[in-house]
């Protein structure tokens, strides 16, 4: 029964939290009242202190996009549901909490400083420029590939679409009232919420915000225009501090559901090593649940965002390991959804799979099963968003730093412009996988961009492990096994899929950026290793 199964895993993460997310805390000599950057360097804008319940909320929502529950199904379809959660939770505690904790550690004592600026101090220069050239393209398919997913969403779900809608316009009020008209969070929270609920209930009867998905890919590039270039405090922190508390909702939900609904697990634990829609289970499996055990786009959240509005250092380990071991919860719930279907009904897409699993859980608590699948959609949008609006803005953030661009709304205003052409590109074409067809944007680029994504951790966690080097902390095995088991597993999994493409004669502009950036890979290895070695001579 799921009953088990989830109790197990919250003990299991529990317990990490508690005492391998300490000894990573006190690995890093991490103190009570030490400099932080949103104290340091205040501006209103980009640092700005925030409490820890607000920081937890905007990190988690913004790490937390489609992976952890897109990852998960499809993996859990391909090879069973039982390495698919062995992975989850070995890779958040051991891999995933140490990248995330770590990332904003390092830049909470480099003033606020991105991983790339990072990387210049301990590395060179030229691994610093082509860190954050990878970091960039990175960052065009976490863009593409959510936006993607969201306008599909909307276009299917009207409902959806509306109460997103819905969370935009409140959270600029929100953040209005909180930071211009100094209300109290309490009750700011309390009231923004139920207007949100009144909206869902709403929506749910009268769905009028219809438009088409190419439509909605427009809209939403706007939108991720204008969160990149507005100050955080006007959109994207309220925004994504609102919509964690619909994601624990659904976390709850799953949590009832999964305890109390006497769920019986129908689809086989495992299934074969080899995959025909994915490849082998090793390395594939690995980059394909992604988000749920590792990613390398939670790294430029922690130094990127989260970094510059810590108040207190002791925070850290709260909003990054411990947001960490959350989104590990959410894949694992996510994974049930599969673990409860029957083996021959696996032909829905993973949104589809899990918005039923939501609404089946629901269902226990007396919510309508229709009721409870618009919910699970919300949450899939939540999730999506608030990576959407992160990832331009943090592309923002490493354009600017790429070319020395001085901080102004015009320098803001051009590379976000410049940052969002790949991803329209991305979005306009018409894009085969390997067979011929022509598929949705996200199913081409979702392959590279785990890859991606996770060499990405592996190469930050190289940074991360210079750093330790140089600065004598101990344990330091605690990064760099992760960071060989990463750059195995990623390194493999691209060179795997660009043999394949190639040799199907698809050069493609997919190709063609996972190629440059297997060789920005490549390089930044051979720097870092000759910088470890240099400090051990």
């Amino acid at each position: 029964m799921t009953t088990l199964y989830i109790l197990a895993v919250i003990l299991i993460f529990g317990l990490a939290f508690r005492f391998y997310g300490k000894f990573l805390e006190n690995t890093y000599k991490v103190k009570d009242g030490e400099p932080v950057p949103s104290k340091e360097k205040y501006d209103g804008v980009d640092y700005v202190p925030t409490n820890k319940l607000v920081l937890l909320g905007h990190h988690f929502s913004s790490i937390a996009g489609a992976g952890p529950i897109v990852g998960p199904i499809i993996a859990g379809l391909a090879f069973g549901w039982g390495p698919a959660i062995l992975w989850i939770l070995f890779g958040s505690i051991f891999i995933g909490g140490v990248h995330d904790f770590s990332s904003l550690i390092i830049s909470i004592r480099h003033g606020g400083r991105s991983i790339a600026e990072v990387a210049k101090k301990y590395i060179n220069k030229s691994t610093y420029k082509i860190f954050l050239v990878f970091i960039w393209l990175a960052l065009m398919y976490v863009v593409a590939v959510f936006l993607d997913l969201s306008a599909d969403t909307f276009a299917k779900e009207p409902a959806v679409a509306q109460v997103s809608v819905l969370y935009i316009f409140i959270a600029i009020l929100f953040g209005i009232s909180l930071y211009r008209l100094k209300f109290k969070l309490g009750p700011s929270t309390v009231l923004a919420l139920i207007i949100i609920l009144a909206g869902i209930v709403y929506s749910l009867s009268n769905p009028f915000l219809a438009l088409s998905k190419q439509s909605w890919i427009w809209v939403l590039i706007v939108y991720a225009f204008l969160a990149s270039i507005l100050p955080v405090w006007f959109l994207l922190q309220p925004r994504d501090y609102l919509s964690s508390y619909f994601l624990y909702f659904t976390v709850i939900i799953g949590l009832v559901g999964l305890i109390f609904g006497k769920n019986q697990i129908s689809y086989p634990a495992f299934i074969s090593f080899n995959s025909k829609s994915i490849g082998p289970l090793i390395p594939f499996m690995f980059i394909t649940i992604a988000c749920g055990a590792i990613s390398g786009f939670h790294s430029l959240v922690a130094s990127g965002t989260t970094s510059k509005q810590v108040d207190n250092a002791k925070n850290a380990r709260f909003a990054t390991y411990g947001g960490m071991l959350l989104e590990g919860l959410v894949a694992a719930i996510a994974l049930s959804t599969v673990m409860i279907l029957a083996k021959g009904q696996t032909g829905a897409n993973p949104q589809q799979i899990y918005s039923q699993g939501i609404g089946k859980f629901c269902s226990i608590i007396g919510i309508n099963p229709r009721a409870g699948q618009i919910l699970g959609y919300l949450a899939i949008s939540a999730f999506i968003l608030t990576t959407v609006d992160t990832a331009t803005r943090i592309a923002r953030y490493i354009f600017q730093e790429l070319f020395e661009i001085k901080e102004s709304l015009n320098s803001r205003i051009l590379a976000t412009v410049i940052s969002l052409i790949l991803p329209i590109l991305l979005l306009n074409m018409k894009l085969k996988d390997f067979s011929g067809n022509i598929v949705p944007v996200w199913k081409v680029v979702w392959p590279i961009f785990g890859t991606t994504n996770q060499l990405l951790a592996a190469l930050v966690l190289l940074v991360i492990y210079v750093w330790v080097k140089r600065e004598n902390f101990k344990h330091s095995l605690a990064i760099i096994l992760p960071m060989l088991f990463m750059l195995f597993m990623t390194l493999t999994a691209l060179a795997y899929t660009l043999v394949i493409k190639m040799t199907n004669g698809q050069y493609d502009v997919i190709t063609i950026t996972a190629l440059i950036l297997f060789g920005l890979a490549i390089f930044v290895v051979i720097e870092s290793v000759s910088a470890v070695r240099k400090k051990e001579v």
